[in-house]
């Protein structure tokens, strides 16, 4: 693992992932390949823009050319792919963009891979590569579709997504399953529950609420609040990708927990409470088609077969995530463009 191609390396995780490497590791080399779309933001990453162990490249996965490019020019022999549209809403009202970026540029990237780095590329029989390559599908817990009240998501569940977004990842990981069966190509799927923490875009809940409680703006809420998620801060994130890397079975599924079910008012109400507002600014509004009532995770596999576990605790990290966006607040207003204002008013019908 010494030149990491990241792809959506200015997104939220992918941002956090890249800051992780270079602070672990003295020996590597981080490609951040992303297209900027309304969600990248290389502010993310400013402390690291001009260390020589850091390249930018300014592309899209589906850019073939663009791709190929970058493994010659880097001698990429780890690719972390987690470039992709990803927020539910947006698929439910566009979801082509959804089809193109997470199923076809996924695919670009996994023939990119077992063309550069196969033994005979020109051999469809060769199943043979570099030695020490790998391939990561950072995919999510929504590919399983929805859970009752009781269950975990095991990574032997049935793949039943439930929006073209979680479509779109659960095609993505399929493909990327047949690459490794059919062509041998070391891949490995990581899927993880709800992500919070750092420079985490403000479509999301928990940045969403955050700025709008600090606003005195009504904070939405779908249906009855009680959607049940399983928060997984993104620093435990990073480093479950990581131990993947180093000590995952090629050809195998990781499911990546945080152990910490909530339904997403209780997380509404912590929020105001953390930031002395009152509960007067929530607003129901009417749920979005599709949406899956609770996920929850269990991570068995990574804790037993590479000793990986979850070291930040809900309570102690909501606390930083809070004071963060505090301490923060340009960034959060850079990145709210008015492109972000016509979805939040498209979204929930009111203006931000």
């Amino acid at each position: 693992m010494k030149n990491i191609l990241v792809t959506g390396g200015a997104g939220f995780i992918g941002s956090n992932f890249i800051h992780y490497i270079l602070e672990k590791y003295d020996d590597v080399h981080v490609v951040n390949f992303d297209a900027l779309t309304y969600a990248g933001n290389l502010g993310n990453l400013l402390d690291v823009q001009d260390d020589p162990r850091y390249t930018f490249v300014h592309a899209d996965v589906r850019d073939r050319d663009a791709v190929d490019a970058v493994f010659e020019a880097h001698e990429i022999d780890t690719v972390v792919h987690f470039a992709a549209e990803s927020h539910v809403d947006l698929s439910i009202t566009d979801p082509q963009i959804f089809l193109s970026t997470n199923i076809l540029g996924t695919g670009v990237l996994l023939d990119a891979a077992k063309r550069h780095w196969s033994d005979a590329p020109e051999d469809k029989y060769c199943r043979t590569y570099r030695p020490g390559v790998k391939y990561l599908q950072v995919s999510t817990d929504e590919v399983y579709g929805a859970l009752g009240k009781d269950g975990l998501f095991t990574e032997t569940s049935p793949l039943l997504p439930n929006s073209p977004y979680s479509a779109s990842k659960t095609s993505a990981d399929l493909l990327t399953r047949a690459y490794g069966e059919t062509y041998g190509l070391p891949v490995q799927i990581t899927r993880c529950s709800n992500n919070y923490g750092p420079y985490q875009f403000p479509e999301k809940l928990i940045p969403l609420m955050i700025r709008n409680s600090l606003l005195d703006i009504p904070l939405p809420v779908y249906g009855d609040g009680m959607q049940i998620r399983d928060w997984l801060h993104v620093s435990d994130h990073c480093s479950a990708i990581d131990t993947v890397l180093r000590k995952g079975t090629p050809g195998r599924v990781y499911n990546i927990g945080g152990n910490n079910e909530r339904a997403n008012i209780d997380i509404v109400r912590l929020i105001l409470k953390a930031v002395g507002k009152d509960e007067s600014l929530i607003r129901y509004v009417r749920d979005r088609p599709g949406h899956d009532r609770r996920y929850a995770i269990d991570n068995t596999r990574i804790t037993t077969e590479l000793g990986w576990a979850p070291r930040c605790t809900f309570e102690q990290g909501m606390r930083e995530t809070v004071q963060w966006y505090l301490d923060h607040s340009e960034w959060v207003e850079q990145v709210v463009s008015g492109a972000y204002r016509d979805y939040y008013r498209d979204m929930y019908g009111t203006a931000q």
